[in-house]
């Protein structure tokens, strides 16, 4: 005798036995028998030994393969009690949506590309976080490339990223970045683009940047109001526009507080903690020791605190210094480290709501998000009087 369809795997006598022993283990209800769990679990089975298509799951249901498609992509317009029958049925049987099919039919690869300066700091991680926890949400996978600083892999991997046929990009500009004809040919064609961070104003597009000025003021104020008045600003990098707002910021509290700045109080250090120990060697070889810094990032502070000590001075009594960006180590240090928090999840969420927003609609116009921050203010910048 030849067996077809949903019990052909009866044949194989260890399959079939598994399925008895199973079946028998399940609970009954009034209108269940064990022929019924038997066979249950044998169709189970038998849709597990080849690819279950949608055309499967709507021929088990007698519903049409548009009702099963509208279950599995959350479509509104299919009753609740369908779209859940479909759903559980589909599940039990093994299938899942074809994500190549689904890409073909709406035209669109489901894929944004982000592109960030490095991974050394903890800022940049935390704002991918961000921007995962919502696109993935909407059915798009996050493909993530650095540029370690350099223009030329940062160009290289946005072209990467748009050969590969991405939907959008999110991007952080590295040091170099100068150039941004590409950039500029992007946003013509109506790419959806987003920036955040590190961004140019000369690029009309969307972006999410932190008030760097405002927050630079705060903790330039909190040095005064601790009887400081000789204060440097390490400012990473001074092209970068966010050093440039820092420094603004810094430049506006000492003239509010009528305290005149030195050019040479103004040291554009790197952003690392090897290059704030740099810096900070050459300030107390000099002897013209600040009575406090604002210091472009955290890793920077952290650097120059560790030369500070290795001289025997004492922070903040001898020199106090506050950070920026508030990564981990900040409360890890001795003494714990001053620094303005910045919200980097959210940034993240925004850019990619930002982003979504442009691929939903042909026409939108350039928003710009300015985001606010704490100063956490810790023992590295109180002074004992």
């Amino acid at each position: 005798m030849r067996i077809k369809g949903r019990y052909s795997c009866l044949l194989n006598p260890k399959i079939t036995l598994a399925i008895l022993v199973k079946a028998l283990s399940k609970p009954f209800s009034k209108t269940e028998t064990v022929f019924e769990n038997f066979v249950s679990s044998l169709h189970s089975q038998n849709m597990k030994m080849k690819h279950v298509t949608i055309k499967d799951v709507a021929k088990e249901l007698n519903v049409s393969v548009s009702a099963v498609s509208k279950a599995f992509n959350d479509r509104n317009d299919i009753k609740k009690e369908t779209k859940e029958r479909i759903l559980k049925v589909g599940k039990a049987m093994g299938y899942h949506p074809n994500p190549i099919a689904k890409k073909l039919t709406s035209r669109k690869t489901f894929n944004v590309g982000v592109v960030i300066p490095e991974f050394v700091n903890a800022f940049f991680p935390e704002v991918i976080i961000g921007i995962q926890e919502v696109l993935i949400k909407k059915g798009y996978q996050v493909l993530i490339m650095q540029s370690n600083e350099s223009f030329e892999m940062e160009l290289m991997n946005v072209k990467t990223l748009e050969e590969n046929m991405v939907d959008g990009l999110i991007i952080s500009l590295s040091r170099e970045t100068h150039n941004l004809d590409y950039y500029k040919s992007l946003i013509d064609q109506g790419y959806p683009i987003v920036f955040f961070n590190r961004y140019n104003d000369a690029l009309t597009a969307s972006k999410v940047i932190f008030d760097d000025f405002k927050w630079s003021f705060f903790a330039t104020e909190h040095l005064i109001s601790q009887g400081l008045k000789k204060i440097f600003h390490f400012s990473a990098y001074k092209h970068l526009l966010l050093s440039k707002k820092r420094m603004e910021g810094y430049k506006r509290a000492m003239n509010k507080h009528k305290i005149k700045v030195d050019p040479e109080w103004i040291i554009e250090t790197g952003l690392l903690v090897e290059e704030g120990e740099r810096v900070m060697e050459k300030i107390i070889d000099s002897g013209n020791l600040p009575e406090g810094i604002i210091c472009g990032n955290d890793m920077i502070a952290l650097g120059a605190m560790r030369v500070i000590r290795k001289h025997n001075l004492r922070v903040p009594d001898d020199i106090a210094i506050t950070g920026f960006s508030e990564t981990p180590f900040a409360e890890l240090v001795f003494p714990p480290l001053t620094s303005v928090a910045q919200p980097t999840y959210e940034m993240g969420e925004i850019a990619a709501n930002l982003l979504l927003k442009q691929m939903e609609s042909e026409n939108t116009t350039p928003e710009t998000v300015i985001l606010n921050g704490i100063l956490n203010i810790r023992e590295s910048s109180k002074i004992r009087n």
